[in-house]
C-alpha cells in the first residue's frame, strides 16, 4: 500500500490487507480489514461491498494505514475501533482496560436469572463497565454498584455508565473495602483467573496488550476466588447469590471454596457456548 499514487479502491485495499494481516498471525483477517475500513469511512459492510470500486483519497488511505499497522502489531482490534458490543450493547475500550469477552455474557445472565427481586446488586472488578451495566438494563429495579481499584478503569466505566443512562454507583478500592457493614442481594466477580505461569501462552492480543493485573490470578488461577467467598458471607443477604466467572477447569475447585465456607446451598455451574463450565455460582444460607 505504498504507492499513494495508485488507485486504491475499496476492493483492492481489502485484498491487500486480508494479505498482509494474515501473514502477521491475525485470524479473520479479511473480516477485519472490513471493520477497520467501515470505522475510517463511516460505513458499514454492506455499504463497502457496493462500494467496491470506490478509490480511497489520500487522507483516507492514511488513516487505514495507521490503523492497520497497529492491527499487524497484534494490538486488539477493539482497541483501535475503541468499542466492543457486548450483551446487545455498544461499550466503549481503551488500552489499560480489559476487553469485554462474549463469555462473560453467561454471568449476566446467570445473575439476571437469580437477581430478578434482587434491590441491592454489587460487581466487585468493574473494568469497563459491561457487566454492571448490563445488569443495570436488565434488572431496573435493583440498586447497582461496582468497585474497581484502576483508576483508569473507573473512568472509563463511568463514561459508559452515562453513555447507556443507567444508574450504577461506582467505588475505587479493592474487593469489599468501600462496603463496611454493606450488605447485597446479589455480588458478581469476573476476577483475574489467569495461572500466573500461563500468562505466557495467551495470545499477543492478550499478553502484550491487555492489562496483567486484570489477568493474572496467581499460581493456580484461584486467589481472588479465595478471597472473595469467605468475604462476601459478611456482605450477602440470607437469600443473596455469588456469581463468578472462571476459568477453563476451575469450576470444581472454586465449588470446593464455596463448600468449605458451610454457608453457602444451591450451588451451581453454568457453560458457556463453547461448552466450558464458565460460571459458578451459591446462594447465601
Amino acid at each position: 500500500m505504498a504507492n499513494q499514487q495508485e488507485s486504491w479502491t475499496i476492493l483492492k485495499v481489502l485484498e491487500w490487507t486480508k494479505g498482509y494481516l494474515a501473514e502477521k498471525g491475525v485470524e479473520n483477517a479479511r473480516l477485519e480489514a472490513e471493520w477497520l475500513l467501515c470505522a475510517v469511512l463511516d460505513l458499514d459492510r454492506v455499504a463497502l461491498y457496493v462500494n467496491f470500486d470506490k478509490p480511497l483519497s489520500v487522507a483516507e488511505l492514511a488513516a487505514y494505514r495507521a490503523m492497520v499497522g497497529r492491527r499487524a502489531k497484534r494490538e486488539p482490534l477493539q482497541y483501535i475501533l475503541g468499542s466492543q458490543e457486548f450483551m446487545g450493547l455498544d461499550f466503549e475500550v481503551a488500552p489499560g482496560v480489559l476487553i469485554p469477552r462474549h463469555d462473560t455474557e453467561v454471568l449476566v445472565t446467570e445473575g439476571v436469572k437469580r437477581g430478578e427481586r434482587a434491590k441491592t446488586v454489587l460487581d466487585i472488578g468493574v473494568g469497563s463497565g459491561c457487566i454492571a451495566v448490563a445488569l443495570a438494563k436488565a434488572l431496573p429495579q435493583a440498586e447497582v454498584c461496582g468497585v474497581e481499584k484502576s483508576a483508569e478503569a473507573l473512568a472509563l466505566a463511568q463514561r459508559n455508565v452515562a453513555k447507556h443512562g443507567v444508574k450504577v454507583t461506582l467505588f475505587e478500592g479493592s474487593l469489599f473495602e468501600p462496603f463496611n457493614g454493606q450488605r447485597f442481594d446479589l455480588i458478581v466477580s469476573n476476577p483475574p483467573y489467569i495461572p500466573t505461569a500461563g500468562l505466557d501462552t495467551l495470545q499477543p492480543e492478550v499478553r502484550e496488550f491487555e492489562p496483567q493485573q486484570a489477568l493474572d490470578g496467581g499460581k493456580d488461577g484461584l486467589d481472588f476466588y479465595r478471597l472473595i467467598i469467605p468475604a462476601a458471607t459478611d456482605h450477602l443477604n440470607p437469600g443473596g447469590w455469588l456469581l463468578f466467572e472462571v476459568g477453563i477447569e476451575e469450576a470444581e475447585p472454586v465449588l470446593e471454596l464455596f463448600e468449605t465456607t458451610g454457608q453457602f446451598a444451591e450451588l451451581f455451574t453454568a457453560k458457556d457456548p463453547a461448552g466450558i463450565e464458565r460460571v459458578v455460582g451459591g446462594k447465601r444460607l
